[in-house]
């Protein structure tokens, strides 16, 4: 990293190269989101029956408006195609990305790609599985006004809630491989443990279907105990660059 900025400091025209490379990079990821998005119509439907499970099924749900049914059908669609696309994705940022790194961060960040696509759909699984029944319960029980949800509301709430616990589910990945490139040591990690938890009940507040205090702790538990996933996996990672130091020394 220190390299590339003094390259930079040295050769500011460099760093509109790498724009454009980055450019290219976006593009065929998004070329690539297109196509797992286009490619997901053939299943959507069956995605939406799955996510109207907690609630009872689409006989449960009710449109008001002419347009609702497709808003819904194309933002489940959107959601699967990008969780389809995201080993791709990770894939176009790492060949960004390869050029300035080591050989062993080079091979690291090529066998931590499938490791993306298993943490996130970890993170919608454990969403889906013991995040949304308790939520849902409470918000159709509360006061004990009948409910009648409407698709594009409910399936909003749970695409949203989905998405972004599979992103949370990314944290200790992305720690490991900060640690390789030498941007995070986990004595820091180690230090700003309380700082950490209180970012994560920030997040988790925001993250959080209802304001009661269940559901947020249901979110805020795995969250903390990914932090500390992330500790121990950053430490692995440091301590494996030391011995590779020392062989190298040798």
């Amino acid at each position: 990293m220190t390299d590339a900025i003094t390259a930079i400091a040295a050769d500011p025209k460099a760093l509109l190269e790498h724009i454009d490379d980055l450019r290219k990079h976006i593009l065929r990821a998004l070329a690539g989101l297109a196509v797992a998005v286009g490619g997901s119509f053939i299943f959507t439907q069956k995605i939406v029956n799955f996510l109207a499970g907690p609630i009872g099924g689409l006989e449960k749900l009710q449109a008001i408006e002419v347009t609702e049914t497709i808003g819904v059908f194309m933002r489940v669609a959107l959601l699967c195609g990008f969780a389809l696309a995201l080993p791709y994705i990770a894939f176009e940022l790492w060949l960004f990305a390869a050029p300035a790194l080591r050989p062993q961060a080079k091979v690291i960040g090529l066998f931590a790609i499938p490791l993306v696509m298993l943490f996130f759909a970890g993170g919608m699984i454990f969403a889906y599985i013991e995040l949304l029944p308790p939520a849902l319960k409470f918000l159709i029980n509360f006061m004990g006004i009948t409910l009648i949800p409407r698709p594009a509301s409910y399936i909003s709430f749970v695409t949203g809630i989905l998405f972004w616990i599979g992103v949370a589910f990314e944290f200790p990945l992305v720690i490991f491989v900060l640690t390789v490139m030498g941007l995070v040591k986990p004595q820091s990690l180690v230090r700003q443990w309380r700082i950490a938890i209180v970012a994560v009940a920030v997040i988790a507040a925001a993250i959080t279907p209802t304001t009661d205090p269940v559901n947020m702790a249901l979110v805020m538990g795995p969250m903390i105990l990914l932090y500390f996933i992330g500790i121990g996996l950053s430490y692995l990672a440091a301590f494996s660059q030391k011995d590779r130091n020392k062989e190298a020394r040798k």
